[in-house]
């Protein structure tokens, strides 16, 4: 796959995300809370790729238990855990606040990778992600101003770097197994992980009032989290982490496009500054390379061999 197909696949990933308020918002509505909302999330999914896995590409399911590791860091410790600390932020700060925070991940994305990996850390990549995290800034409001609790930052940063985990360690996975292997996995671990917290009983009494709630759920775990995850991780194995993570900030600005088209909600002009910083981020970070550059590329490849 080449890199300009993997880019892509990273920006529908994205979209995808963005549209999980259509689906979240109608289940809170419902009153299932957000780790509720998370543990379906990652059982739908688990269990949708489980049986399309088990009929068509049986083998794909196996791996090496020692390997276990590497879906621990992608399931518990990104997933998972993002989650929690995002629910723990958003229920002590604004919500742009837990958002900004969270947007925190591609930072250290880029560190890691380049620490773990020998990604390097160009002046484009740096360029496109302070673009990116400024357009988000302006797209929730935080410029505005506001006064934040150490926890919050705490937990902000927390969500913000298990957010990040999954790019690192899904970059380990993806050097052994397939996409597919990866996020059936990662969702499964999650699942499991988020069992103790789900309280399903509660779930089925709400589903039992509202029907609709079911096919929410569905639709929920297959469409903004099955598909982006396989997207994501299909593009990832074949293009750098700290791109790829940059290229997800299209999350947010299809979020935006969804509150304002879909809820009706107000759009300010310091949002659509937002909007047009991310899109811009964007078309840099995934512009080809000039080719100078790409001469310039390949000659340190060959100093590294």
């Amino acid at each position: 796959m080449d890199k300009e197909k993997a880019g892509a696949l990273v920006l529908a990933a994205g979209v995808l995300w963005g549209i999980i308020g259509v689906f979240s918002r109608s289940l809170s509505a419902a009153g299932i809370d957000a780790i509720q909302i998370t543990a379906l999330r990652s059982t739908v999914a688990a269990a949708g790729l489980f049986f399309f896995l088990f009929l068509r590409q049986r083998q794909k399911l196996r791996v090496v238990w020692k390997d276990l590791w590497m879906f621990l860091g992608t399931g518990l410790c990104s997933i998972a855990l993002f989650n929690i600390f995002y629910f723990m932020t958003m229920q002590r700060a604004d919500l742009s606040v837990a958002a900004v925070l969270l947007y925190t991940g591609p930072f250290f994305v880029m560190v890691l990778s380049a620490l773990l990996f020998g990604e390097r850390l160009t002046g484009m990549k740096i360029a496109a992600l302070f673009l990116a995290l400024f357009g988000c800034v302006c797209t929730t409001g935080l410029i505005n101003g506001g006064s934040l609790s150490p926890l919050s930052i705490l937990t902000g940063v927390a969500s913000g770097f298990c957010y990040g985990l999954y790019s690192i360690f899904g970059k380990f996975a993806l050097k052994k197994y397939d996409s597919m292997t990866v996020t059936f996995y990662t969702f499964l671990v999650a699942g499991i992980g988020l069992l103790p917290f789900a309280r399903y009983g509660t779930v089925a009494a709400v589903a039992a009032e509202y029907p609709s709630v079911i096919g929410t759920v569905l639709l929920l775990g297959l469409v903004s989290t099955l598909a982006p995850f396989l997207l994501y991780t299909r593009g990832l194995s074949a293009m750098e982490s700290g791109k790829a993570s940059v290229l997800a900030f299209a999350e947010p600005l299809t979020a935006t496009v969804v509150g304002v088209f879909y809820f009706h909600e107000p759009m300010t002009l310091m949002s659509v500054l937002g909007v047009v910083l991310i899109f811009l981020a964007l078309v840099l970070l995934h512009a080809p390379m000039p080719a100078s550059g790409r001469a310039l590329a390949a000659a340190e490849t060959r100093k590294i061999r």
